[in-house]
C-alpha cells in the first residue's frame, strides 16, 4: 500500500451502523468515510442470524440503506431481503413444481415494495394448479400489506409468519412442501404528497 493510500485511509472516520427500529436499533458494524455526506445511500448487508443469534436464520440476507447520520452513527432503513441461493437450491427437489410470484404492493402506511413469493409443491402439478397457487401468492402478499404497517410487513416477511400463511392457503390447492417469501425490495416511501421513489440522493452539500 502506497503512502498516499495509507494517508487517505487514515483520514477516514469510522461510524457505527445502527439497524432499523424494526430490528431493534442496535449496532451492527462500522463503515468508514472521509466525508460524512458520502455515507448517504450506502447499503449494508447482514443476516437475520447476525441480528438475532438464531443460526437457523443464517440464510436470510438483509439489506439496510443509510439515510441519516450524526457525529458517530449512521441510521438505516430496510431496503430489502433475499434468501441465499444455497438455501433455495437445498429445498428444491426434482419431480416437484417451483412456483414463483412477483408483485408490487403497498402497506397500510404507504410504503411500496416488490415482493417475491415462492411455493414448492410435493409433486409435479399441472398448469391450472400452478396458476391457482400463483394467484394465492399474490393475494397473500397483498392482504398482509393492506393490514400491516411497513414495520409489521417487514417482520412478517423475514420472520416467516407470511410464509406460514402462504403455505396454509396453497395446501388447499395442491400438496405443498415449502413456502417462502423469497425476496423483497423497497420501491417507494410515503410523503405528504404521495409515495416517492426510495432513492437516497448522494451529493456534496452546497
Amino acid at each position: 500500500m502506497s503512502s498516499a493510500v495509507k494517508t487517505k485511509w487514515k483520514a477516514k472516520k469510522w461510524y457505527s451502523v445502527v439497524s432499523p427500529e424494526v430490528f431493534g436499533s442496535i449496532p451492527i458494524g462500522g463503515i468508514p468515510a472521509d466525508e460524512d455526506w458520502k455515507l448517504l445511500g450506502r447499503v449494508v448487508e447482514t443476516t437475520l442470524f447476525d441480528l438475532t443469534g438464531d443460526f437457523t436464520k443464517h440464510y436470510i440476507h438483509l439489506y439496510f440503506q443509510v439515510y441519516r447520520y450524526d457525529e458517530e452513527n449512521v441510521y438505516t432503513r430496510f431496503k430489502g431481503h433475499e434468501l441465499s441461493r444455497d438455501y433455495v437450491k437445498s429445498i428444491t427437489r426434482r419431480k416437484s413444481s417451483k412456483i414463483v410470484g412477483i408483485t408490487d404492493t403497498t402497506t397500510s402506511d404507504g410504503y411500496v415494495l416488490r415482493v417475491t413469493g415462492l411455493v414448492l409443491t410435493a409433486y409435479n402439478c399441472n398448469t391450472s394448479h400452478k396458476r391457482a397457487i400463483r394467484k394465492i401468492v399474490f393475494q397473500t402478499i397483498k392482504e398482509w400489506a393492506q393490514r400491516s404497517t411497513f414495520d409489521e410487513f417487514v417482520k412478517a416477511m423475514v420472520f416467516g409468519d407470511m410464509a406460514v400463511d402462504l403455505m396454509t392457503r396453497a395446501k388447499k390447492i395442491y400438496p405443498v412442501r415449502k413456502a417462502e417469501i423469497y425476496k423483497s425490495k423497497l420501491l417507494a416511501i410515503p410523503t405528504p404528497t404521495g409515495p416517492v421513489p426510495a432513492v437516497i440522493v448522494t451529493r456534496r452539500p452546497t
